[in-house]
């Protein structure tokens, strides 16, 4: 773990072999909605409407807000294929929360999800000893790919929202007990 008093960097630029993930900005909408407007991605979500213009324009302000999102680019065509994000980053705890990733469906299956988070991973196990997970019940593909990767459930987590509560599993992996697969390249944001 890197010196207590370097500070967490919640947007960094990471590369992997197949993606990049970089900070998100306000000109990535019309990429992004691209991806996020398809039914299918958010079938099994608490948010089920998100592919919606109006929904998903609340959840694209929000995720800038934050100063922690980021869109994921494949590498080999230099499209937007999605986006994550880090949240909740407590150092006395010494916890971050990823979570809001979508991909589009494309890349479901394969390898694009699990390097996504293992970059994540790998940077957020620099500064802290645990990474949490906060899943819909109902989203199974997430659990399963959350799972696949070493999450372990460990509680639940009910939020009471306009529309009724939200039911959500708690997931979290140690970093004493995450296998760092992955070689990543860091490239800091010059801006």
């Amino acid at each position: 773990m890197k010196d207590e008093h370097e500070t967490f960097d919640l947007q960094p630029r990471l590369v992997g072999e197949l993606i990049e993930v970089r900070p998100m900005a306000g000109d990535d909408w019309e990429g992004l909605f691209a991806v996020a407007s398809d039914p299918l991605i958010w079938e099994q979500h608490p948010a089920r409407d998100r592919y919606q213009e109006d929904v998903f324009r609340e959840f694209f302000r929000e995720a800038l807000e934050t100063g922690s999102a980021f869109v994921v680019i494949d590498r080999k065509t230099g499209e937007m294929i999605g986006s994550s994000r880090y949240f909740g980053f407590d150092r006395s705890e010494s916890v971050v929360e990823i979570g809001w990733t979508f991909l589009a469906r494309a890349y479901w299956g394969g390898n694009y999800n699990g390097e996504l988070k293992r970059l994540m991973l790998d940077h957020a196990f620099r500064f802290v000893e645990r990474v949490v997970f906060v899943i819909g019940v109902t989203n199974f593909r997430s659990q399963k790919a959350v799972e696949k990767i070493g999450g372990v459930r460990v509680g639940r987590r009910d939020k009471v929202v306009p529309r009724g509560v939200v039911e959500s599993f708690v997931y979290e992996i140690r970093r004493g007990g995450y296998p760092q697969i992955t070689q990543i390249t860091q490239i800091r944001n010059s801006s």
